[in-house]
């Protein structure tokens, strides 16, 4: 889920915002797990605590309520000053993120590929987290994405459902010529401001700002170059209701100005908290690059995955509670799939009753469903160390292949950019 945009808490004390559980009879030991967004990775942890309790009553769980950025900063700090006793034993990391920590401190997080398959989980999360041959990290929700739609502006277009199924971009912008002209609503919103538009494209054609080699991939990057072009073209066609910002991009689509957003699977509820649309929306596979090898339906936006920190005192029994939670429990994903709309990349529990529900609110359709034949098919990339900074070089310069310039040197003057930021 793409935290960026939700408010954590900050604590002045680590025990000020955290929550203890756990069965106090021949206490064993306390696991401590830093994470942020109280209403999802620190609701579902304690989730996870609580079932692992059950059957493990000596071991207690700590869970740490930070903002994003202070867990952020708070690892950093710690890993690069070798203050170890000042870390928890399990943290949460964005995927965008994880190679950066993994090759900046090596040896820092525990390989668990001696005893979490991997097989069992989506490929594009372990790849996320592989260095070399060892894997670290428990894969938790994933961001794959989709196409909302509402049925209704399509209906008054002219269009099905079935009319939106595996489109290519140049369909979706001229299905957006026809929406615009027929309906009077823009086709979708984009924050040319925000690289998540960039990033949705371009791994869905398998490919990333680097190489495998960790190298600097933009000037013949032919999945980048389309996607710039796409987004400059949906723009020049005047297919954009303009935002700035995540209000006015999630007010773009709540309050029925769009026929469309393209996202990840973590905006669900906001959608469905809109409770008088109900009906009125569908889902369908993102639009898929035109002309680039390689280029398909399915992507990612977000997602975050567990770490054990190898220097922790309960290393192996922090493993262990990830291992038999995450990586085994069915019924755990089922349930904070129902409670939180959390798409865990565990390919197993797509098999169960709360996946295959069909909800009302998006005309009967199976979403969960849907998103989970979709994560199957999220093509696997290396994010690299810099993907942040790429994203800034990104947005500095869409602006001018939209007003004119051309594409070649906009990805020249993206790649100078970056070049000067990682150096």
């Amino acid at each position: 889920m793409d935290k960026q945009k939700v408010l954590g808490r900050i604590t002045g004390v680590a025990l000020s915002g955290a929550c203890v559980f756990g069965a106090t009879a021949a206490f064993a030991g306390e696991i401590t797990i830093w994470c942020w967004d109280p209403n999802f990775n620190v609701a579902i942890m304690k989730e996870a605590g609580e079932i692992y309790t059950k059957s493990h009553p000596d071991t207690t769980f700590n869970v740490v309520d930070f903002a994003k950025t202070d867990v952020e900063q708070k690892l950093q700090t710690a890993l690069a000053s070798g203050a170890t006793n000042a870390l928890p034993d399990i943290v949460l990391i964005e995927d965008y993120g994880a190679q950066k920590y993994l090759q900046s401190f090596p040896g820092a997080f525990a390989a668990m590929d001696g005893v979490v398959d991997y097989d069992a989980f989506a490929p594009y999360k372990v790849q996320l987290m592989t260095v070399g041959d060892k894997v670290y990290g428990m894969p938790f929700d994933t961001g794959v994405t989709g196409m909302y739609y509402r049925r209704d502006y399509l209906e008054e277009a002219g269009f099905t459902p079935e009319d939106m199924q595996d489109i290519t971009w140049d369909r979706f912008i001229e299905i957006g010529r026809q929406v615009e002209a027929k309906t009077g609503h823009k086709m979708t919103t984009l924050d040319l401001n925000d690289g998540g538009m960039t990033r949705i494209m371009m791994q869905s054609a398998g490919s990333w700002y680097f190489d495998e080699n960790g190298d600097l991939n933009v000037l013949d990057n032919a999945a980048l170059k389309a996607a710039l072009e796409t987004q400059a073209k949906i723009a020049e066609e005047g297919l954009i209701y303009p935002a700035t910002g995540w209000s006015d991009y999630v007010n773009a689509f709540t309050s029925g100005n769009v026929a469309s957003v393209i996202t990840g699977v973590w905006i669900t509820g906001t959608i469905k908290a809109q409770e008088d649309q109900s009906g009125k929306w569908g889902v369908a596979p993102i639009p898929k690059l035109d002309g680039v090898d390689g280029a398909g339906n399915a992507s990612n936006l977000g997602g975050s995955s567990w770490y054990v920190l190898d220097s922790s005192d309960v290393k192996d029994e922090a493993i262990d509670f990830l291992n038999e939670i995450y990586a085994k429990d069915t019924e755990f994903y089922q349930k904070i799939l129902v409670e939180r709309g959390a798409v865990g990349s565990l390919l197993a529990a797509r098999e169960g009753e709360a996946y295959q529900e069909a909800d009302p609110f998006f005309g009967g359709e199976k979403v969960w469903q849907k998103f989970s034949d979709w994560l199957n098919q999220i093509p696997a990339v290396d994010y690299g160390i810099f993907t942040n900074e790429l994203d800034v070089a990104v947005t500095s310069n869409l602006q001018s292949l939209i007003d004119g310039k051309p594409v070649d040197e906009v990805l020249k003057a993206i790649n100078d950019q970056a070049k000067f930021q990682i150096q």
